[in-house]
C-alpha cells in the first residue's frame, strides 16, 4: 500500500493531509501558497509512494457546485495530467471548514490559532481524508460482502 494525498484547493492557499502507509490515519502535512503547491508535489511524489490523490469537490448544500468549484475542478484537471499514473478523485467536501474550525476550538487552541487560517486548511484536508478513507471503506467492505 502506499500513501493518499488530500488536497483542500482554495483560492489562496491549499491544504495537504496524508495517509499513513496502511492507510489508517489521516494527519494533516501542510498548508501552501497556490504558486508553491506544484513543485511541493512533485517533490513529494518523488519521495512517496503515492497510490490516490484526493481534491475536495466543493458543494453548496443543495449539492449545486460552489464558487470554489472554479479553483477546484482545474486544479484536478491539471493533478491528473502531471501525475498521470496516480488516480485522482474528487470527493464532497462540504463542511469540512466548518469541522475544522469546531475541532480546533473544541481542542482548547487560543484565539491566536483558531484564527490560523492555514491551520484550518490542514485540519479541513484531513477531514476530508478520513471522510473520503470511511466512504472508501464502506464500499470495499460492501464489496466483499456481496461479491
Amino acid at each position: 500500500m502506499g500513501r493518499v494525498v488530500a488536497i483542500d484547493v482554495g483560492q489562496k492557499r491549499i491544504g495537504i493531509a496524508v495517509t499513513d502507509v496502511l492507510q489508517i490515519i489521516a494527519t494533516p502535512l501542510d498548508t501552501l501558497h497556490v504558486k508553491d503547491i506544484w513543485p511541493f508535489l512533485t517533490k513529494y511524489v518523488q519521495a512517496e509512494d503515492i497510490t490516490q490523490f484526493v481534491v475536495g469537490y466543493p458543494l453548496q448544500e443543495d449539492g449545486s457546485d460552489s464558487y470554489a468549484m472554479r479553483f477546484a475542478k482545474p486544479f484536478a484537471k491539471k493533478l491528473k495530467k502531471s501525475f498521470p499514473a496516480i488516480p485522482v478523485e474528487m470527493f464532497d467536501e462540504r463542511y469540512t471548514s466548518v469541522m475544522a474550525k469546531e475541532a480546533i476550538k473544541t481542542g482548547g487552541a487560543k484565539k491566536s490559532k483558531r484564527a490560523d487560517k492555514g491551520l484550518v486548511d490542514r485540519i479541513s484536508a484531513a477531514i476530508l481524508l478520513q471522510m473520503w478513507m470511511n466512504q472508501h471503506e464502506k464500499t470495499v467492505l460492501n464489496k466483499r460482502n456481496n461479491g
